[in-house]
């Protein structure tokens, strides 16, 4: 069923943002292998892999999707772009990591909006941060409110 398969998938997104988030806030040790091993598996579940898993008002059973997926198709279909370009910025940012030298999340949230290619030469704090808001813009505009 279509959305077993999408919750399955967004489990396995959250899974890696969670493992990816200890390392980019400190709890957990700092490495760039994995940050791109994460990061790869949120990449190939965005853009039109994350879209196909949407066909026209598939809301039936334990969806927490709303009909304002298809109401508003290409805002959808661009935050989930966005998941895929973020975490490929997110995996190139990953050696930019300097030990001692993590920046918090919050000072970089502000103003126009980064390209990927941006953060991809930033510190690896700054796509997370911008995959982390992608995430929640999306989940706050198309799904239900448990």
């Amino acid at each position: 069923c279509m959305v077993k398969e999408r919750m399955e998938v967004m489990e396995t997104i959250g899974a890696a943002m969670k493992s990816l988030a200890g390392m980019l806030r400190g709890a957990v040790t700092y490495d760039a292998s994995a940050v791109r091993e994460q990061a790869a598996k949120i990449s190939g579940h965005g853009g039109e892999a994350l879209t196909a898993l949407f066909p026209d008002g598939s809301v039936e059973g334990p969806s927490e999707a709303t009909p304002a997926i298809w109401e508003n198709w290409e805002r959808f279909s661009g935050l989930a772009q966005k998941i895929t370009d973020y975490a490929d910025a997110l995996s190139a940012a990953a050696d930019n990591a300097r030990a001692g030298h993590m920046m918090g999340l919050g000072g970089m949230m502000s103003g126009a909006e980064p390209s990927a290619e941006m953060l991809a030469a930033m510190p690896p704090e700054a796509a997370f941060g911008h995959l982390v808001q992608t995430c929640k813009d999306c989940h706050r505009q198309f799904r239900a409110k448990r």
